[in-house]
């Protein structure tokens, strides 16, 4: 409403796209390579790594609304089209890592008997 799209040339808004871009990846590889580091596994990382860079449309619209007021909606066009791109490049992320293949199974075998299940048998006499 107030003309935001006219107020920022086509080369700004590309170079704000790849400043924004270079930010995505270097959060993305951060959380899976940190997560990774920290020994977590397959399922955590993957966890890690969609919940550590999803923050920032929740949270940065109510900041924008106090801090800048009625001027918000220029300091929001980076926090819009940064979620946008977040949708996006995770979405191709999620479906690479659902085919990915899983690491092989370590522990009991299907036939185990599972933890909760252990000891619930009822013995007939």
């Amino acid at each position: 409403m107030q003309g935001v799209w006219h107020r920022v040339s086509p080369a700004r808004l590309g170079a704000l796209l790849v400043v924004e871009a270079v930010l995505l990846a270097v959060m993305l590889a951060l959380t899976w390579y940190g997560a990774r580091a920290l020994r977590f596994g397959r399922e955590d990382r993957i966890a890690i790594q969609f919940a550590g860079s999803k923050k920032s449309l929740a949270a940065g619209l109510p900041m924008a609304g106090v801090l800048f007021g009625a001027h918000a909606s220029l300091a929001v066009l980076p926090l819009m089209l940064f979620h946008q791109m977040q949708l996006m490049v995770c979405a191709v992320i999620a479906r690479r890592r659902a085919h990915d293949p899983a690491p092989p199974v370590t522990g009991p075998g299907p036939d185990a008997p599972s933890r909760t299940a252990a000891g619930t048998a009822t013995r007939s006499g």
